[in-house]
């Protein structure tokens, strides 16, 4: 294995690694600040290895060319579904663009913008990082790879479900607000 092949891994692992770690102090910090500065700072770590990723896979694999980027895209998703089909290629342009928009909304407009962004917009972002991820390690890797992914999205939603869970009943643990106290 080559320095740009262990370069092109390492930067992606960063990637899912900060959004994993940012997503899962976000979700859980219960407004507490420290949580709340590693998850942003997570979260931006893992935009800038996913720039890295992007970086070393044009540099390494095609030359700077999104022509030869669309071609093994459409090799890969042929090998996979039988379909010969590059437009994967635009579901991770729009990653970069949504990621990078989402972090710097953080920096730029504060934490409580950050907070009070509509739920919907929410559910559709990380459905869509969810989606991605798990395409990227299970659907289209193999071995211990796919199983980490695996591990990791279960996680990942498990993450959101505690998170959810907190924001609805307020931080109780589980218990409703509306929930007569004994």
């Amino acid at each position: 294995m080559g320095s740009g092949e262990i370069l092109t891994r390492v930067t992606i692992w960063v990637a899912i690694a900060g959004y994993a770690a940012g997503v899962a102090a976000f979700a859980l910090s219960r407004k507490r600040a420290g949580w709340e500065a590693a998850a942003r700072l997570a979260l931006t770590a893992g935009c800038a290895g996913l720039l890295a990723h992007v970086a070393c896979a044009f540099h390494f694999y095609h030359g700077w060319s999104h022509g030869a980027a669309y071609l093994e895209t459409a090799r890969q998703t042929d090998v996979v579904f039988g379909l010969d089909w590059g437009g994967g290629l635009y579901f991770n342009y729009a990653l970069l663009f949504g990621w990078f928009t989402d972090v710097a909304w953080w920096w730029t407009r504060g934490l409580e913008s950050y907070r009070r962004r509509p739920w919907p917009v929410l559910a559709a972002w990380h459905g869509f990082m969810l989606f991605i991820i798990f395409n990227a390690t299970v659907v289209f890797k193999s071995g211990p790879a796919r199983w980490a992914g695996f591990c990791l999205c279960l996680g990942l939603c498990l993450v959101w479900w505690l998170g959810a869970r907190d924001k609805l009943t307020g931080g109780q643990g589980g218990r409703s607000l509306t929930a007569a106290e004994d």
